[in-house]
């Protein structure tokens, strides 16, 4: 039996959105704009002085960053398949970014670049070595 076929029928669940917890609005812009080259879709806050919460995208990936207290946990970790992770590796290097320098390590499921936001939260950027490996585990 193949995973399609082991689906139950009914509603279609799409990849997830993960929450990223942000404390300071001009260092995630930084980081996740500037440096991982991410673009806004869209930003909202109930009134001016509150918190932001806002979605960015780059290619196929999603993430919502909250400067809401409660939305996520600082520290967290996100996996995010990549197509080109030497690409992926050249391009960040060439930015350099103050206080990182991420490598790019071979892992028993592929080239993997780990980079740290200026809150704790990791993101593993990985270019999966194949279908068997996209089902595995690489936490």
């Amino acid at each position: 039996m193949t995973a399609q076929e082991a689906t139950a029928p009914g509603a279609e669940i799409s990849p997830a959105i993960p929450v990223i917890r942000i404390f300071d609005e001009q260092k995630a812009r930084d980081f996740y704009l500037e440096y991982l080259g991410f673009v806004v879709d869209w930003e909202h806050r109930f009134e001016e002085d509150l918190p932001l919460y806002m979605q960015v995208s780059r290619s196929g990936c999603v993430l919502h960053l909250s400067e809401h207290h409660g939305d996520a946990t600082p520290g967290s970790t996100c996996f995010v398949p990549v197509s080109d992770a030497m690409a992926l590796h050249q391009e960040l290097g060439d930015k350099r970014y103050q206080n990182l320098k991420p490598g790019l390590d071979a892992m028993p499921w592929g080239l993997q670049i780990t980079v740290t936001d200026p809150f704790g939260n990791r993101l593993r950027l990985c270019e999966l070595r194949g279908e068997s490996s996209a089902k595995a585990n690489p936490a």
